[in-house]
């Protein structure tokens, strides 16, 4: 019987990480200068589940600063309790329906706030990033 092989994605050298590491820096002192609660997903070592800006660092060579809202535990519990049990996609229940309201309404905050501090951002692939957005640089 042979072993499963996994093909993982490759990481990037040290210095671009440590670049993304500093850029990340600067997206949360921006995002706590307009007043938002940020935290570090990728440092925290736990889940990453607190309401407010997670900034994280994708360690791959595709990889990159991913900006995202987390909502509080009691809206984002109830809306993924429902879409578990299943729910009809063309008239999704109220709570799912406001769960998704404010995720697209945080990411286009986000991406204004962001770009008005002169950050170079886009957004990525939603089904591999969901409603995050992408700090790609740094415009001085």
């Amino acid at each position: 019987m042979t072993e499963p092989r996994f093909d993982l994605h490759p990481k990037a050298s040290p210095e671009v990480v440590e670049e993304r590491q500093a850029l990340a820096e600067r997206v949360c002192r921006e995002l706590r200068r307009a007043g938002l609660p940020v935290y570090r997903g990728d440092l925290s070592g736990g889940p990453h589940n607190q309401p407010g800006v997670d900034v994280h660092v994708e360690p791959f060579v595709d990889g990159g600063v991913y900006v995202d809202w987390d909502t509080d535990a009691e809206l984002r519990d109830a809306a993924v309790d429902l879409f578990a049990q299943g729910i009809d996609y063309s008239n999704p229940p109220a709570v799912v329906r406001h769960h998704n309201t404010v995720h697209k309404h945080m990411q286009a905050a986000l991406l204004g706030i962001l770009t008005s501090a002169g950050f170079e951002v886009e957004v990525p692939d939603p089904h591999g990033h969901g409603s995050a957005v992408q700090a790609k640089g740094f415009r001085p």
